[in-house]
């Protein structure tokens, strides 16, 4: 039962992931306007544009293939998690309360909740802990009132990894959910 489990689980991920790969359509560039036009949303990578709604913002994947390291430079802040756990610890808890009260402020935008995870582990498991990780993230967010349509998972397991080290300090800052501020995409 776990196999079959643990094989839909990894399916449904590398699906989520040639998705991301091939079906997505590039973010359209807005041109960079006044400074009111630039809202108070915009974390270094963030853009919005002049009806409020956030426009463009790259997820890990389109930062890994630019040869940047997924960094959390936008509003929302990554929460981390225990190793081999996808339990909410109490600091990750707050995290998200005060993320969803910037969701709450911000209603156009839409969340991609990337799940990541530290090199330990096949990649099989590491893609299912990965989602699981970023769908405790979202239920959370729905209970504190963030509609579910605004809110996408995906799994990078340990493929996008910020820290190469091998040791605890290192696992940690991997084992986390990143929030990527999207805009257009449908919300799954």
């Amino acid at each position: 039962m776990f196999d079959r489990v643990n094989t839909l689980l990894w399916g449904t991920a590398f699906l989520a992931f040639l998705f991301v790969i091939g079906g997505c359509p590039k973010p359209t560039p807005t041109p960079q306007g006044d400074a009111a036009s630039q809202g108070t949303a915009g974390g270094k990578g963030q853009q919005q544009s002049k009806t409020g709604e956030s426009t463009t913002r790259g997820g890990s994947l389109e930062d890994a293939s630019k040869g940047k390291l997924p960094v959390s430079d936008g509003p929302l802040k990554e929460v981390y998690f225990a190793y081999d756990s996808f339990d909410l610890r109490p600091d990750a808890r707050a995290t998200l309360k005060t993320n969803a009260d910037w969701l709450k402020a911000n209603p156009a935008a839409r969340v991609e909740i990337e799940g990541h995870c530290d090199e330990r582990g096949t990649n099989e498991y590491n893609l299912a802990l990965g989602a699981k990780r970023a769908q405790a993230a979202k239920d959370y967010l729905i209970t504190l009132g963030i509609p579910a349509a605004r809110l996408s998972t995906i799994s990078y397991g340990e493929e996008l990894q910020v820290c190469k080290e091998q040791t605890e300090d290192c696992w940690q800052k991997n084992r986390r959910d990143r929030f990527v501020v999207t805009a257009g995409r449908p919300a799954s």
